[in-house]
């Protein structure tokens, strides 16, 4: 019998490959899919934990340090070991992938060993460094598969993700990648064999390993699906799908049967962790449908996300989400009012530091500008600013530029709210029920969001609080 559905492509997260029992899991859900989909395609992260290890391992290697990067790699070896004998039992496949671990393991000390010499960890070597734990997984996952009968090929993403020079956050040139990966990726799966390919890696067309940032293995399955032309990707974490709050906070947060591309793409860009904010883009101009799932409970059919088209409009509350770790810097002075170019001059000095800005406010006399940043480069914004508006600051055009304590950015989640009569009044009461000061507001763009600033220490009031709203 001829299957309907064609090609899927499925990303596995860390904590999905991070022990036997998860890896057990895996083999379950692609021996399904597998008799579903004509091809199956698996894109994997790191083990839970290891990316982490090795930032850590190159940055001390950088500062002196030549004894953490050797622990990391006894751990290395340990924690892909053991799994690897307890699920491999067949001799020539595991001492062939030990073989294979312990020369990326090298590697990884080798890199580290350079690292100490030269007392940098260039962007360029950080990404060949980080890349290491996918590159490990890979062979792991595909001598699994083999080992339960299922044909798999490790691939790694070097030879079919094609990216520009930005290391530790490249962008791939879609045209050359499409190429590449149908080049390397059709034969394997003519063969019916599954491929197993690295997520969050690629290259330069000279081949220089890059990595497409942090949580970059779903963007990685995102550009795979749409280069090998494929019906679905599928998306594998430690949850039931998209929640409507983050359970760890709310309680009775449930699974999202039905997202948008735009909404799900909302609650990614304001702080919901399930899927990376890249991730969307180019499923969206694909129209391919995309499901999140949980590796745990695979029979839970997850959050399957879909065409903008099918948006339900009436202005319900669907999901709540949070950015936490910032805080507000605020310039405000009397000199600013009506000078053209002064938020421009303002943010160029915040870009200088790498600083995201999730939100912004401005009062309407165009006396003070407020926008949220994260703690850690908060100061850092700061000084850029101060040195930027200097002669502001020395004529007392610009009074001061000053940052709050830490505070968290609550955004609601729903599509028509703006549009929609006594919503915000609804929120608003019901925050003031709850005694929760709101020190900034933000409507999105998008008319999708509505973006609340609290103190950290309201957050999860704050949170529980708004959940109530939604139905």
């Amino acid at each position: 019998m001829q299957l309907v559905n064609k090609t899927l492509v499925m990303k596995f997260g860390g904590t999905s490959v991070g022990s036997v029992a998860a890896f057990q899991q895996v083999i379950g859900i692609v021996r399904t899919a597998k008799t579903d989909w004509q091809r199956v395609i698996v894109v994997i992260s790191a083990m839970s934990g290891i990316t982490d290890m090795l930032i850590d391992s190159a940055l001390k290697a950088s500062q002196g340090d030549d004894q953490t990067f050797v622990q990391t790699a006894l751990e290395l070896r340990k924690r892909h070991s053991e799994i690897l004998e307890e699920m491999v039992l067949d001799q020539s496949i595991q001492e062939q992938t030990k073989q294979q671990l312990n020369q990326l393991i090298a590697t990884f000390t080798n890199f580290c060993q350079a690292i100490a010499v030269l007392g940098e960890a260039t962007p360029r070597a950080m990404d060949a460094v980080v890349s290491l734990g996918e590159r490990i997984n890979v062979h792991l996952l595909q001598a699994i598969l083999t080992a339960a009968e299922i044909p798999a090929q490790g691939v790694e993403s070097t030879s079919c993700i094609i990216t520009d020079h930005h290391f530790q956050a490249a962008r791939p040139d879609m045209q050359e990648t499409r190429k590449r990966s149908q080049e390397v990726i059709f034969p394997i799966l003519e063969k019916g064999i599954v491929p197993v390919i690295t997520g969050f890696i690629g290259a330069t067309p000279e081949g220089v390993t890059t990595t497409l940032g942090r949580g970059g293995s779903d963007y990685s399955a995102a550009v795979l699906g749409i280069s090998l032309n494929a019906d679905a990707v599928w998306v594998w974490t430690d949850v039931d799908g998209v929640m409507s709050a983050d359970p760890r906070i709310v309680k009775t947060a449930q699974t999202l049967p039905e997202l948008t591309y735009s909404e799900v793409a909302e609650m990614a860009n304001f702080g919901a962790k399930v899927l990376h904010p890249k991730t969307i883009h180019p499923i969206v101009e694909a129209d391919i449908d995309l499901r999140v799932c949980n590796t745990f409970n695979p029979q839970n059919p997850g959050t399957l996300i879909t065409s903008d088209a099918l948006m339900d409009v009436t202005g319900k509350i669907k999901a709540v989400a949070t950015i936490r770790g910032l805080v507000l810097v605020t310039i405000k002075g009397r000199g600013m009012l009506g000078v053209p170019g002064v938020a421009a001059r303002i943010f160029s000095a915040v870009a200088t530091t790498g600083a995201s800005v999730p939100l912004i406010a401005e009062a309407s006399s165009e006396q003070s500008i407020c926008f949220a940043i994260s703690i850690q480069l908060a100061e850092k914004a700061i000084r850029a600013i101060e040195k930027e508006m200097a002669a502001e600051i020395a004529n007392k055009d610009i009074d001061a530029v000053t940052a709050t304590g830490e505070v968290v950015i609550v955004t609601l989640v729903g599509p028509g709210m703006r549009n929609t009569i006594g919503i915000a009044g609804k929120i608003f009461t019901t925050l003031a029920e709850s005694r929760i000061n709101v020190i900034s507001i933000s409507y999105g763009s998008s008319d999708l969001s509505l973006s609340l600033v609290v103190l950290v220490e309201d957050m999860n009031r704050a949170v529980n609080a708004l959940h109530t709203l939604i139905h």
